[in-house]
C-alpha cells in the first residue's frame, strides 16, 4: 500500500497516466479478490466494509420489488443484515395492486438456528414463501465460530428461484471459500477480518444477479458504486487476499493448534464451558462461558492483562446484554452475559495462550469470590 500513500495518487477514473496506473492497480487487486473466493473479476464490487456490501444488497432488492414481499434472515446474521431487513418493513410499499396487499409490505422471517449454531437448509426452505425476494444466510457466525451449511441452503433456494446473500465476513482467510461450491448470488468478505486494512471490502455478485446501486453520482466499479475508489486500500485488500490464498491451509492449521490448545487448557478452570464444540467451527474462534462470572468485567480484567477479547460481536462491544445470537442456540441469557468470544491471529503464539489462561486463571475466581460475597 505505501506508494500509493505516498507519490502515487492517481483517480482511476482519470484518463491520464496517473489515472490510467491506479486503474491497473485497482483492477489488479479485483483479480486478486476474486482469486481467493473462486471468482471472475468482473463480479468484484469494492465497497468501504462489509455492512456497506451487506446494505446495497438487502436495500437493492427491496426497492426493487417496491418494498413488497418476503425476506429470510436469521438470528444469527451481523447486525448489518437483520437492521437492514427491519428497515425494509418500515417503508411505505409502492404496489399499484390493491390497497389490501399493498400495506403487507416487507416481511422478515428470521430462523432460530438449533443448539449446534447451525440453521438447517431444511428450515430455510420450509420458510420460503411465494413472494420470498432474498434469503441471508452468513458463512460462519462471528460469535460462536459455527460454519452453515450455506450450499445446502443455497440448493433448497435454487429450487424455488429464491436468491442467496452470504455474508461471508467472518470466513474468508480461515477456510476455504469458493462461491461456485456454495452457489450463492451475492458474498461478502471484509479485509480486516485476514489481516488486510480496515475500510475497505468487496461485495461479489454472481454474473446474471440483479444489483441496484446504493450510492448514486458516477460511473464507478461499472456503474454499481458511484464513489473514488480508496486505491491503497483497495491495493492492501487485494494484496492480503492473495497471501491468505497462498498461505489459507497453514493459516488454519496454526489457528486450529492455538484454539484446541486454549480448551484443553481450560479444563484447569473449573465450571467452563465451550458452547457448539460438536459443530463445524472456524478455526481460530472459541465462545467459552464461566460460570458465576460477568463476561464483561473478565474482559475488563484481560484487558488491564494487555489481552483483547470480546463478549461478543465487537460492533456491540460494551453493551452488557445477552447476545441474541447466543441465547437463539438455547444457551441461558446467564451464561450467555458469562462468556466470551477468543479469537486468535496469525501473530499469536503458543505462549499468548498460555499466557491467556494463566489471566483467565487468576481473574475467574476472584470475580465468582466476589459475586457470591454480593449475593450474600
Amino acid at each position: 500500500m505505501q506508494p500509493w500513500l505516498s507519490e502515487l495518487h492517481g483517480n482511476p477514473s482519470s484518463p491520464h497516466a496517473a489515472g490510467r496506473q491506479a486503474r491497473q492497480a485497482v483492477e489488479a487487486a479485483r483479480e486478486q479478490v476474486a482469486a481467493l473466493i473462486g471468482g471472475q473479476a468482473s463480479e468484484i464490487l469494492f465497497t468501504a466494509s462489509g455492512t456497506e456490501a451487506n446494505n446495497t444488497v438487502i436495500y437493492g432488492t427491496t426497492r426493487r420489488c417496491g418494498f413488497r414481499g418476503h425476506l429470510v434472515t436469521t438470528l444469527l446474521e451481523h447486525p448489518s443484515v437483520r437492521q437492514a431487513a427491519q428497515w425494509a418493513t418500515q417503508q411505505q410499499p409502492t404496489s399499484q395492486q390493491s390497497e389490501q396487499s399493498a400495506r403487507l409490505g416487507v416481511r422478515v422471517t428470521e430462523l432460530t438456528p438449533g443448539s449446534n449454531g447451525c440453521v438447517s437448509p431444511e428450515t430455510v426452505e420450509a420458510a420460503l414463501e411465494a413472494d420470498t425476494r432474498l434469503v441471508c444466510s452468513m458463512h460462519a457466525n462471528n460469535e460462536l465460530g459455527t460454519v452453515q451449511p450455506v450450499a445446502g441452503i443455497a440448493e433448497g433456494c435454487r429450487r424455488h428461484g429464491v436468491p442467496v446473500l452470504c455474508d461471508a465476513v467472518q470466513a474468508i482467510g480461515k477456510i476455504r471459500v469458493d462461491v461456485g461450491e456454495l452457489g450463492v448470488d451475492y458474498l461478502t468478505l471484509a479485509g480486516h477480518k485476514f489481516h488486510g486494512p480496515s475500510g475497505v471490502a468487496a461485495l461479489w455478485i454472481r454474473r446474471g444477479a440483479e444489483l441496484e446501486p446504493l450510492l448514486r453520482g458516477g460511473a464507478q466499479e461499472g456503474g454499481r458504486r458511484a464513489s473514488t475508489e480508496n486505491v491503497p486500500a483497495i491495493v492492501g485488500l487485494g494484496e492480503a487476499a492473495a497471501l491468505a490464498r497462498a498461505e489459507l491451509d497453514d493459516r488454519a492449521a496454526h489457528l486450529r493448534t492455538l484454539r484446541d490448545q486454549f480448551e484443553a487448557g481450560l479444563g484447569a478452570i473449573p465450571e467452563s464451558v465451550v458452547h457448539c464444540t460438536a459443530s463445524e467451527r472456524l478455526p481460530h474462534t472459541s465462545h467459552v462461558a464461566f460460570s458465576g462470572v460477568s463476561g464483561y468485567e473478565l474482559m475488563l480484567r484481560l484487558d488491564a492483562a494487555g489481552i483483547a477479547v470480546s463478549t461478543g460481536s465487537a460492533c456491540h462491544a460494551g453493551e452488557p446484554q445477552a447476545s441474541a445470537a447466543v441465547v437463539a442456540t438455547g444457551v441461558s441469557a446467564r451464561e450467555a452475559l458469562a462468556s466470551l468470544r477468543v479469537s486468535f491471529g496469525m501473530t499469536n503464539t503458543p505462549e499468548d495462550v498460555t499466557a491467556l489462561l494463566a489471566a483467565l486463571s487468576r481473574a475467574v475466581e476472584p470475580l465468582r469470590a466476589s459475586r457470591a460475597a454480593l449475593a450474600v
